[in-house]
């Protein structure tokens, strides 16, 4: 397993890090099998989405403050981050990306992302791989 660690400067931020597990792949040689990028975070999430448009991030923030908003009546949580609970929830806490010849395979749009909903931070991704028989 290895570890990197990305800091946010938002409340609310989805971080590309694409390129860092990237630069893990490279450094365990996995020719083939698969990758799994997990955020041991309870605020804050994983997902892969479009990397070449930064208004999809934008709208994907905006919807989920629709969603899910910061000061809805009726959260009980004291620590005031009941919604960054749930978007993270929604989010999930890890990706899993098939490995092909040494590469990541994504789409081409594709990226992965840090979803952070409770910054700023300075958060743990853990990146694991699985190697398949070559």
């Amino acid at each position: 397993m290895l570890t990197f660690e990305v800091r946010t400067r938002d409340r609310e931020q989805f971080v590309e890090i694409t390129e860092q597990v990237r630069k893990a792949l490279e450094s365990a040689r996995v020719r083939s099998g698969s990758v799994l990028v997990y955020v041991p975070h309870t605020t804050a999430g994983v997902t892969i989405n479009e990397n070449a448009d930064p208004d999809v991030i934008h709208d994907m923030l905006l919807t989920l403050g629709r969603l899910v908003p910061k000061d809805a009546a009726g959260y009980r949580h004291t620590e005031g981050n009941s919604d960054s609970h749930v978007k993270a929830s929604m989010m999930g806490s890890s990706c899993r990306v098939i490995v092909h010849e040494g590469r990541l395979v994504l789409g081409t749009w594709q990226g992965i992302y840090l979803c952070e909903f409770d910054g700023p931070r300075t958060r743990s991704v853990h990146v694991q791989f699985q190697r398949n028989d070559e």
